[in-house]
Parts: C-alpha cells; structure tokens; sequence
C-alpha cells in the first residue's frame, strides 16, 4: 500500500516527461536542419511551431486513448524509440547527401500522389526510413525487460508492433505531404515542412493505430457470447 503513490506519481511523471522530451527533439532537429536564407524566418518559425503544436495534440490523444497506468505506456516506449531511431537515421542521410540536397526533394515531391511520394521519401531519406522501423522493433525487447508479463502474449505485441510501424511509415508521407503543400501555397517549400510533416505524421500514426487495435479488441470482447 505504501508503494502506490510512487508508482502513480513516476506515471504521472513519464506522462508529462516524455512528450516533452519528444517536442524538445523535434523542436532542436527542425531548428538545427532550417537552411538559411531558404525562406524568410518567420515562415520557419511558424512551420516549427506549427509542427510542434500538432505533435503535441498528438502525444495528447496518445494519452487520452491509451492512459498511463505507471511508467511508460507501450505506445510511448515505441513511438520514443521510432523517434530515436529516425533522428539517428536522419543524421545519416544529411551528412552523406547534405542538407541542400535534401531541401529539393520537398519541390519534386510535393506535385506527387501518396505513393509516389513515398517511394521518393524513401529513395532520398533511406536510413532515417530504416531507422524508423528499427526503433519500433526495439520497443518488443524493450517492452520483455520492462514488463516481465509481454512474454506470455509476444505474438500479438509483434502484430501490434507491425501494425504501428506501418500506420507511422504512412503517417510520415501524409504529414509531408500535407505541410508542404500548404507551405508551398503560400509562397514557398523547405526541408523543415518535409521534415516537420513526416514528425506530425508519425505521431498521429500511432494515435491512430492504437486507436484501430484497441477499438477492435474492445468490439471482440463485446462479442464474446457470455455464459
């Protein structure tokens, strides 16, 4: 009895902490990659802060349809770590191709449809793409050493793993596509929109992919004849 307060208190303060640290990522990597005189400052700010407003209503419907019992809650501990791993892939590609290079992918891709925006996202933006995925697989070891009990149902963490990192790759392309193009309506087109979308994208992916799975596992209880 004596314990409960410390573990709602530390889930209390991974619900808070966590979304922070992933703004604060967001936030350093769209500042840090912003190329100079590519547009005026105030449009990247507001590109920055725009990315940054939507990636936060998205840890918050993350919340709100997954709650934090204590700790962190799987959703969080793979979107962490598809995050960790799309920033270290993304370091990857601007030092092999530089960031001018990568900033013109945003004119050639923004007249494309879904699909052929995704097949160029991923020509130009390999290793942030792989390190994407790899992350989110890194969450089912991750989810074994921190919640002892995944083991017993590993194959349907694997499925739901599969599944967000699917909705997350989609979500990436969509969120480009979509700031981007409202970018460019309104004069002109950066690396930080591509960038900032593919953020936005693929925290609203999870959001919806636990939403998916949770509203089908909740639709399969509510089926189950009752005795």
């Amino acid at each position: 009895m004596k314990t409960a307060p410390h573990w709602i208190a530390r889930g209390a303060g991974s619900a808070a902490i966590t979304p922070g640290l992933l703004l604060l990522a967001v936030g350093a990597t769209l500042w840090g990659l912003g190329v100079p005189g590519a547009m005026p400052g105030l449009s990247q700010a507001t590109v920055i802060l725009v990315s940054l407003a939507l990636v936060g209503a998205g840890c918050a419907a993350l919340s709100l349809v997954r709650p934090q019992r204590a700790g962190l809650s799987p959703p969080y501990i793979m979107l962490s770590l598809g995050f960790g791993g799309m920033l270290i892939g993304l370091l990857v590609d601007v030092l092999q191709a530089g960031p001018a290079r990568l900033a013109s992918l945003c004119a050639q891709a923004s007249p494309l449809d879904f699909f052929d925006s995704l097949q160029m996202h991923m020509a130009f933006l390999p290793a942030m793409h792989a390190g994407m995925l790899t992350g989110g697989l890194l969450a089912i070891p991750s989810l074994r050493l921190l919640r002892q009990h995944c083991g017993r149902y590993l194959c349907s963490v694997l499925t739901q793993n599969l599944l967000c990192s699917g909705w997350m790759l989609l979500g990436m392309t969509a969120g480009a596509i979509w700031l981007v193009r409202w970018q460019v309506a309104l004069g002109n087109s950066s690396l930080t929109a591509m960038l900032g979308g593919m953020f936005v994208g693929m925290t609203w992916g999870m959001v919806v992919s636990v939403a998916l799975y949770r509203a089908f596992f909740a639709w399969r209880l509510r089926a189950q004849p009752w005795e």
